[in-house]
C-alpha cells in the first residue's frame, strides 16, 4: 500500500507564497494520477489540482487558478504545490491524494481518489 506523506505547510501573511511536498512511498506504476485537496474548517474537502503521470493534464479548481501550480517528479516520488499570492481564504488543512484511475480533465473529485496522506495546514493571515 503507498503511503503519502506531505510536508511545507505553515503560516504566512496573504500575498506570500508557499510550496507544499508530497512524498509516495512504495511507489506503484498502478497509480495515475495525484491531486491535491484542502479542507477549510466547517467544508467540504475540496479538490484544487490535478496531475496525470506524465504531467501533461493539470486542471484546476478556478479557486486557485493561476496562483497555484502543481507539479510532479516521478523519478523522486514527489509532488509539489506552489501556491502563490496567498488569500485568508487559502486558509485549510491541505492533503496530497493518489488515484489507480484517470488521468481527470476536470478539478479533482474525492470519489476519484482513494490513497490519502495526512494533511499539512497552511494559515494565511492578513
Amino acid at each position: 500500500q503507498v503511503q503519502l506523506v506531505e510536508s511545507g505547510g505553515g503560516s504566512v501573511q496573504a500575498g506570500e507564497s508557499l510550496r507544499l511536498s508530497c512524498t509516495a512511498s512504495r511507489y506503484t506504476p498502478r497509480i495515475h494520477y495525484m491531486a491535491w485537496f484542502r479542507q477549510a474548517p466547517g467544508k467540504e474537502r475540496e479538490g484544487i489540482a490535478g496531475i496525470s503521470a506524465d504531467g501533461t493534464t493539470t486542471p484546476y479548481a478556478d479557486s486557485v487558478k493561476g496562483r497555484f501550480t502543481i507539479s510532479r517528479d516521478n523519478a523522486k516520488n514527489t509532488l509539489s504545490l506552489q501556491m502563490n499570492s496567498l488569500k485568508r481564504d487559502d486558509t485549510a488543512m491541505y492533503y496530497c491524494a493518489a488515484s489507480r484511475g484517470g488521468p481527470y480533465f476536470v478539478p479533482p473529485r474525492l470519489s476519484d481518489f482513494d490513497i490519502w496522506g495526512q494533511g499539512t495546514q497552511v494559515t494565511v493571515s492578513s
